[in-house]
């Protein structure tokens, strides 16, 4: 059976230096995507969201393992998009009036009518509200900068600095504020929850 491992592929973009902040160009991927806004640490929709995310996820992966291909591969991390319609607001950090596209990456081998038949086959096991708005796009970023912050959510704000400060030096920033979480928050202490901050650049 054929085993992937995308983080060990994609290791220049999933798992970089907590040292320096790097440029990335990050190609086009698929992923599975859900749109929402508020505080995601008390939002109802945000937990939905990711719930919903990851069982169509792990029902696809099962498909695909079992399927003739006899493709085997491990999930990829919970990603998220985050912005506000008020710069000022999210600067200051208001929560409650972000927005957010939370996503998962999904592998090229992986056909969309399986992922669309793991989506029908997740909703018959388990009531996810989240379903209703999952869909699935292709999402290339271009060129960015990055760094491993290491550490809490709350004490992300001087690897932000960091990284806006290594844009501005030899250029502008564009698009939104990318986080991708490669921590299982529930088992590990904050102080070592790894978390890669990227940031679109032109």
């Amino acid at each position: 059976m054929e085993k992937l491992d995308l983080k060990k592929q994609f290791k220049h973009l999933y798992l970089p230096s907590a040292k320096q902040v790097a440029e990335v160009e990050v190609p086009e991927f698929k992923f599975l995507m859900i749109d929402g806004e508020g505080d995601p640490n008390t939002s109802k929709e945000f937990a939905e969201a990711v719930e919903a995310l990851f069982t169509v996820s792990y029902t696809a992966k099962f498909m695909l393992k079992k399927s003739p291909k006899g493709v085997d591969y491990g999930v990829m991390p919970l990603e998220a998009l985050w912005w506000s319609d008020d710069p000022a607001a999210f600067a200051a950090g208001n929560r409650k009036k972000w927005k957010w596209t939370a996503m998962i990456m999904q592998p090229d081998c992986l056909p969309e009518k399986m992922l669309a038949t793991a989506m029908v086959e997740a909703g018959k096991k388990k009531a996810l509200p989240g379903l209703a708005k999952l869909r699935v796009e292709s999402f290339a970023e271009g060129k960015c900068a990055q760094v491993m912050h290491i550490g809490p959510f709350s004490a992300e704000g001087p690897t932000i600095q960091r990284v806006h400060e290594f844009i501005e030096a030899q250029g502008k920033l564009r698009g939104r504020h990318h986080e991708i979480y490669l921590s299982d928050i529930r088992k590990m202490a904050p102080e070592k929850w790894k978390t890669v901050v990227r940031q679109p650049m032109r």
